[in-house]
């Protein structure tokens, strides 16, 4: 897992301050920028000048690197354990994600997914769907090399009938083919379809798979009848783990922008990138760096990281004790707020617009008492006709506070939602309590069971489609519903 472990103990002070001794390297590719500006007759960047772009270039390239991370487990390294299908080809979980599945932070445990991850260099694709059943939720996020969100297909944004609906690549000029129902634009070459379709119970699960069946893909070219284009060249994808990540940011981040073609509020960030030899046309290489370069690049990648935890804290509204906000959207949803996109990634790679889906998290009380099932159990009570106002459904996740994950537990329980309230117990008073603890509360109540983890507990709520009329979630973080409280059970 990326996450967590992009930045270690490894690249804490103490190794950058032993670092900074030595000399430059000929081959360092920061001088290398500097002598360029130099011989154009720009001022070089000083060392502290260095430090600052590359802590800004942290923010920044945080997500595109670890988009490039999830890419590489699941289409190019058919050996990582994660590895789901090649390019342009969906491939179907008919199957909620559980604890083994450890690629994505924070996955979605309600949806069967759909993946397809695109290159869209050679041509544009059609993504076809089939006539989905109208109970039945079901959405196509599209999500590029940016993470950014660009578009939807599904029950909110296009409803449930059939359809073809057509992506096309950053640099894609052509005519809307008769038949297309819209055309949706990656700024990256490469980019992501994620599907996801309800499961209303373990029963349904035949269902969703003629659901998934229906979900098609083909090159325009295919679906015009037509020759297909010469083929994109091939690419020698670097290798991407945990452990090379921690030095080898930049040089992925590097790599991956020759796929990524400046939107107008990137041209200043990429401008100061290039004037430390990051960016298409050039060939980053941390191995290359002198003593001081490195030192100044790891301090600043963690303090990068600093930003953007204190961010996830402190950037959403505080309500109950959970963070509610909004983080994901699309290009002109960031604006060039980098910070923004950073917290995105890092609290939940790949969430989804707020007309979507919305996210209240915690990690503590309401009194900021951090949540530990190795020490309390909890309770969340949901009065009566106050549960989350969805169109569509609503989940409560738990994940290990640490890693982000869900956890494996003795019942194979990693949420709570909303399909499930028929065989759950009410309180006589019509209010419903969820026991959120490590143990089993008893038989009488295990129905209402969210097992934690022996330490640290990071619960998720999700709100799909959520209603716009009061009561409602939304706007984000100022809206009339507002998700209870988690108490702490005893003293």
């Amino acid at each position: 897992m990326l996450k967590r472990t992009l930045l270690s103990g490894a690249m804490g002070v103490a190794m950058a301050a032993a670092l900074l001794v030595g000399c430059n390297k000929p081959a360092d590719p920061v001088t290398q920028a500097a002598k360029k500006d130099v011989a154009a007759g720009v001022a070089a960047p000083s060392l502290a000048e260095v430090k600052a772009i590359a802590e800004e270039g942290f923010v920044y390239g945080l997500p595109i690197v670890m988009n490039y991370a999830v890419m590489y487990e699941y289409v190019i390294d058919k050996n990582s354990g994660q590895w789901k299908a090649p390019f342009n080809q969906i491939h179907n979980e008919a199957r909620v994600f559980t604890y083994q599945d450890t690629a994505i932070v924070t996955p979605n445990s309600d949806t069967p997914y759909s993946l397809l991850w695109m290159d869209l260099r050679a041509e544009p694709l059609v993504l076809s769907v089939p006539a989905v059943d109208k109970n039945r939720y079901y959405s196509v996020m599209l999500n590029d090399g940016n993470t950014f969100n660009y578009g939807y297909i599904g029950s909110r944004a296009t409803g449930n009938d059939a359809g073809d609906y057509l992506v096309v690549g950053p640099n894609w000029k052509g005519e809307t083919p008769a038949g297309i129902k819209k055309v949706f634009r990656s700024t990256t070459d490469f980019s992501l379809a994620a599907y996801r379709t309800q499961l209303i119970d373990a029963k349904d699960m035949p269902n969703v798979e003629k659901v998934q069946a229906g979900y098609k893909v083909q090159p325009l070219s295919a679906y015009l009848k037509q020759p297909a284009p010469p083929a994109a060249p091939a690419i020698d994808f670097p290798k991407i783990d945990k452990e090379m990540v921690k030095t080898n940011f930049f040089d992925y981040l590097d790599f991956a922008l020759q796929f990524a073609p400046a939107g107008p509020e990137e041209e200043a960030i990429r401008a100061k990138l290039a004037s430390i030899g990051i960016g298409p046309g050039k060939k980053f290489n941390f191995k290359d760096l002198s003593l001081e370069h490195k030192a100044a690049i790891l301090l600043a990648m963690k303090e990068g990281d600093s930003k953007v935890e204190k961010y996830l804290e402190a950037g959403q509204k505080d309500i109950n004790g959970w963070k509610v906000g909004s983080l994901f959207g699309d290009r002109a949803f960031y604006n060039g707020d980098w910070l923004k996109r950073a917290a995105a990634a890092k609290g939940g790679i790949y969430g989804n617009d707020a007309v979507e889906a919305m996210y209240p998290l915690t990690k503590t009380l309401a009194n900021g008492e951090v949540l530990d099932g190795s020490k309390h159990k909890y309770t969340l009570t949901f009065a009566k006709d106050q549960f989350p106002p969805v169109n569509a459904f609503w989940s409560v996740t738990m994940y290990d506070g640490k890693t982000q994950f869900l956890i494996k537990n003795p019942i194979d329980r990693y949420l709570i939602n909303s399909p499930m309230l028929p065989a759950m117990k009410k309180n006589a008073d019509g209010s419903l309590t969820l026991y959120v603890q490590k143990d089993s509360p008893g038989k009488d109540k295990e129905s209402n069971w969210l097992p934690a983890p022996d330490g640290p507990i990071y619960l998720v709520m999700r709100l799909y489609w959520p209603k716009t009329e009061p009561p409602s979630i939304l706007p984000p973080g100022a809206g009339t519903w507002n998700p209870p409280e988690v108490k702490r059970v005893g003293t």
